[in-house]
């Protein structure tokens, strides 16, 4: 059941009980009958004769009696006969919440009349059979996400194994002469590739299974090979870095024009103009800018939501606030601008009081990372919003709002 931990059910999931499957008690008391009590208060108690206990688990057949009560505990079975229970608190009973130890056990066992202090109602502190799932109702539906909610109730209703979309297969190849492995050493000219890996993380992070294709030189061939290979293996989305651009040695777009098909190459956008999208044999190829953070934010905006469609996913879009800029925003690229950002929380007594006391509105604060240009990847990494600027603003100044696209809900709390 654990591997389907953030995936999307295929099938409706009906509840193969009653829940509560009988009827029980909701709080630790007496189980008796409303009209035995009803004219009970502190200054005249009503006595009733304690038959038993009953703990959860346990089985009673013997009906109660007109002037009787059966000692009970939170979740166990109603007794028959009886229509109402109430807490150990309204009345005089001993022994109850194991707090006393040995003690408090042999009060309980020797307890033979109990006095209750108020009148109930008939079914108070009393969960029905059925009342909150009838057997063969939809407890989950097709397309709900799996959490771990999901997992609780699906357990409740005894199912260990269920179907759910399986993950999609992300194939990743990144393309440049100048590229090594993240784990050797450049030489001269030479640069780590971290694209892969960030993208691999990216693909895992959103529930996909990242399939690696190594780097890929700048030469028609060793592209193809590439993207053949993650055909070979099953890929259902081929994603490249780099190669899409404008330069002598940019082959993916020349590729996917001579095994495929380009269906559109370069965007409004910044950073990530130079995006393309087509097909290598048949299957999808998203081809991604090279420069670091262009790579990162392009899949945010583009992959992530195919990603996640092909997962089942209905519900694919990032979380938006707005935010108030804490220092001027520039925005000079004539293109709408997503820019790295550090969104907090500021609590303000703006919201005025109520019965309770004070409300603290909450604001939502933006500043940049720094730097912008598209080869500081390291702005990614202290990130946690992409700052969206239209392409026809040009200034945001200090203190006026402005759309935020969260990438990390986690650390504004």
């Amino acid at each position: 059941m654990l591997d389907a931990l953030g995936r999307v059910l295929v099938e409706d999931v009906p509840a193969d009980l009653d829940l509560p499957p009988f009827d029980t008690t909701a709080m630790d008391g007496y189980a008796l009958r409303a009209v035995d009590v009803a004219a009970a208060t502190p200054a005249r108690p009503a006595p009733l004769h304690v038959v038993g206990q009953i703990a959860a688990g346990a089985v009673v057949t013997a009906p109660l009696q007109e002037g009787e009560a059966y000692r009970i505990l939170t979740g166990a079975p109603m007794p028959p006969g009886a229509d109402s229970v109430v807490p150990y608190e309204d009345t005089d009973g001993r022994g109850f919440g194991g707090w006393s130890g040995q003690t408090g056990a042999a009060e309980a066992a020797a307890e033979r009349e109990v006095h209750v202090l108020t009148a109930v109602e008939c079914g108070d502190n009393v969960r029905y059979r059925g009342e909150v799932q009838r057997q063969g109702g939809i407890v989950v539906r097709a397309g709900s996400v799996v959490r771990p909610g999901e997992v609780a109730v699906l357990a409740t209703f005894g199912k260990t194994v269920v179907w759910v979309h399986r993950r999609p297969r992300v194939a990743i190849l990144s393309t440049g002469d100048e590229l090594v492995a993240a784990g050797d050493a450049p030489g001269t000219g030479q640069i780590r590739d971290g694209n892969a890996p960030g993208l691999a993380a990216l693909v895992r992070q959103y529930g996909g299974e990242p399939l690696p294709l190594g780097i890929a030189r700048d030469e028609p061939d060793a592209v193809r090979r590439g993207l053949a290979k993650g055909v070979e293996q099953g890929a259902d989305v081929l994603v490249t870095s780099g190669g899409v651009s404008m330069g002598d040695h940019d082959v993916v777009k020349h590729v996917l024009q001579g095994d495929g098909r380009v269906d559109f190459w370069s965007i409004d956008l910044r950073p990530g103009k130079p995006l393309a999208f087509g097909r290598f044999l048949g299957v999808p190829v998203i081809g991604l800018p090279g420069n670091p953070v262009s790579s990162l934010v392009t899949f945010e905006l583009f992959v992530r939501p195919a990603l996640l469609r092909l997962a089942g996913h209905t519900r694919v879009q990032k979380v938006e606030l707005l935010a108030t800029a804490l220092e001027p925003i520039k925005n000079g690229s004539g293109r709408e601008n997503f820019m790295r950002g550090i969104v907090e929380r500021r609590l303000s007594d703006a919201g005025g009081t109520d019965s309770n006391g004070g409300i603290q509105e909450t604001e939502w604060t933006v500043r940049l990372t720094g730097q912008q240009a598209s080869n500081f990847v390291t702005s990614m990494a202290q990130a946690n919003a992409l700052v969206r600027v239209g392409k026809t603003q040009t200034l945001v100044s200090p203190g006026e709002k402005v759309r935020v696209v969260m990438l990390d809900l986690s650390p504004l709390w």
